[in-house]
């Protein structure tokens, strides 16, 4: 389904774009709108405005469909319940944060939208307006529909700014802290360079398996004896890298299968396997190098944690903002 968050992949907006309204009226909240008609039933009611089971469904159906390719019976049940009660919450936020906005008397000019539309239609369809509007058709959605669905992304996105006050800055303490605390995060993994010669006997010949073997201990032997191991994989493998002597570049130990990650792994630089057979399939490896598992330095990566820990404050910030919402709001989840 088209869905905004794809269409409109990152926002930056200011409060700028919130104007307060000019109408005299009183600051006093308004009595709760009318009900809705709900044609597919309420899963919760946030100060009178209704949120849809449909809707629920529409933000976690990405996740959702995730979730089946990875799990199972009760655990996919189980997830499933928690990733419609995140989006749930999420939808809750939003109506929270859009009913501020209202109660702030806070406008937005018409050409932020206008803006976000165009950039829609240039990032996302390469400036073709025509193929923008039939795959909108083609989803289910208004022209009007998908230019308000667009308003209330800027308005939630520019609330959220607005709201947080103050600059987020962290110490080189718990820079340091974090790093230590997360060493793993920052890991290398162990590297090796890898050339490899295979050859593939003839399921279908019987004495396929023993005259493939054969030659591939011949081909080991003229390495052993001093033979370039990548002119010999240009002659006699089978692969797809026979073109480039059999050179596999660096890989790691989740590159191969388990037992050729193992055979890679126990040899040294400048040593060749023994004839590995898996299947009707017979493999020769040769270790041109090696790199030990490390860490990246810290001064590498401070910037990164710096930044990272300065988001964490932004977010929890923006939590405490929305928390403040739901405390005064009537929320009532079905």
């Amino acid at each position: 389904m088209l869905t905004p968050s794809k269409l409109l992949p990152f926002l930056f907006l200011s409060m700028a774009f919130l104007v307060p309204g000019a109408s005299g009226a009183s600051d006093t909240p308004a009595a709760p709108a009318a009900q809705p008609e709900v044609i597919d039933g309420v899963a919760a009611v946030v100060n009178g405005d209704v949120i849809t089971f449909s809707q629920v469904q529409e933000v976690s159906g990405p996740r959702e469909r995730t979730l089946r390719e990875q799990s199972t019976g009760v655990e996919l049940v189980e997830k499933i319940k928690e990733a419609r009660l995140a989006a749930l919450n999420d939808l809750i936020d939003r109506q929270l944060i859009l009913q501020e906005f209202k109660k702030k008397k806070f406008t937005i000019p018409e050409y932020v939208i206008d803006d976000q539309m165009q950039n829609i239609i240039r990032e996302e369809f390469a400036g073709d307006r025509q193929a923008f509007l039939r795959t909108l058709n083609a989803q289910g959605y208004s022209i009007d529909k998908f230019r308000e669905i667009q308003r209330d992304k800027v308005i939630v996105g520019a609330m959220r700014q607005g709201n947080v006050k103050g600059t987020f800055s962290t110490t080189p303490q718990q820079v340091q802290a974090y790093y230590e605390a997360n060493k793993p995060e920052f890991a290398t993994p162990e590297q090796l360079k890898l050339r490899m010669i295979v050859l593939n006997a003839d399921p279908l010949d019987a004495n396929s398996g023993d005259s493939t073997r054969k030659m591939a201990e011949e081909i080991r032997d003229k390495v052993k004896g001093g033979a370039d191991f990548a002119t010999m994989a240009k002659t006699y493998s089978m692969d797809g890298t026979a073109e480039s002597g059999g050179d596999w570049g660096m890989i790691d130990r989740k590159t191969l299968n388990q037992q050729l990650t193992d055979v890679a792994f126990s040899l040294s630089p400048g040593q060749v396997s023994q004839v590995v057979q898996i299947g009707d399939s017979f493999y020769i490896l040769y270790c041109e190098s090696k790199k030990t598992s490390s860490f990246i330095p810290l001064p590498e990566v401070r910037d990164g944690i710096q930044k990272k820990l300065e988001e964490v404050q932004r977010q929890k910030a923006t939590q405490k903002w929305i928390d403040s919402l739901r405390e005064k709001a009537y929320i009532k989840i079905y």
